[in-house]
This record gives structure tokens, sequence and C-alpha cells, in this order.
């Protein structure tokens, strides 16, 4: 592959990141938001540490990210029983239903972009998506 397909790659992805943050503008959760709690979703509990190295992110960034969920009351601190100086977090009911609901519209969006689309390429349009996502998190673990 040349530098004329890395530089169209580069335009396309700079258009996409600009089209998907105006789609999406309209919701009410933020990316960092939708990601934690994605994240809580699938582990269930989470301390800081261990959602920052999940994420990639400082641990005073998903620190400030999770007290700001919790104020909205969409994850709860757990106090860890054996040691109370340390601490987890959780879905609550009402952040589950947010993160549910959310999905669910970020789904439906995806779906009718893709209308036009034969199954064949969807499926080779996700391998790839994940293939390139899986490149840039193993880069960015070469450079921390």
């Amino acid at each position: 592959m040349g530098i004329e397909q890395h530089e169209q790659i580069e335009l396309e992805l700079a258009i996409l990141i600009r089209r998907l943050g105006s789609m999406t503008s309209e919701h009410a959760m933020d990316r960092s938001a939708y990601l934690l709690l994605r994240q809580l979703s699938a582990v269930k509990t989470a301390g800081v540490k261990s959602l920052a190295e999940a994420l990639q992110l400082d641990v005073s960034t998903v620190s400030r990210q999770a007290t700001a969920l919790s104020r909205k009351g969409w994850i709860t601190k757990l106090a860890d029983p054996l040691d109370r100086r340390a601490f987890s977090y959780e879905l609550t009911t009402a952040g589950q239903e947010m993160l549910c609901d959310y999905r669910q519209k970020r789904t439906d969006s995806i779906g009718r972009l893709l209308e036009g689309w034969t199954e064949k390429d969807q499926e080779l349009f996700s391998r790839l998506l994940h293939q390139f996502n899986h490149s840039v998190r193993e880069d960015s673990k070469k450079s921390t």
C-alpha cells in the first residue's frame, strides 16, 4: 500500500470522526461516558485502576469521569469490605437503562447507514474495522 492509500484513509477517518460526532451529539451521552459505562457493563464492578487500564486512560481521567457519572446517578461507588480505603464502581439501574437506550440508538443509526450493503460487505467492514482498532490499540501501548 502506498502513500496515496494512506492519505485517503487519513482523510476518510477525519471525515468519519467529524460526521459521527455530529450524529451522536443529539444524544445525552458523550463518548467517554459511553465507553466507561460499556466497560462497567461488561465487567459488572471495577476499580478506577482497572478501568483506566482497560480504557487506556490515566487514573485521574477515569476518576473525574466516574465522579461525573456518579453525580448523574449512572454509577455507584462500592466500598471494599476488607479495605475501606479501596472502592469499585458498578452501574446503577438508571445507568444501565441509559446505556441500553443510547446503545440502541447508535446501533439503529449504524443499521440505517448500512441498509444498502450486502451481509458480506457488512461482515468485511466489521472485521477490518476491528483489525484497524486492534492495530491502533497495540500501537498506543508501544508509545506509553
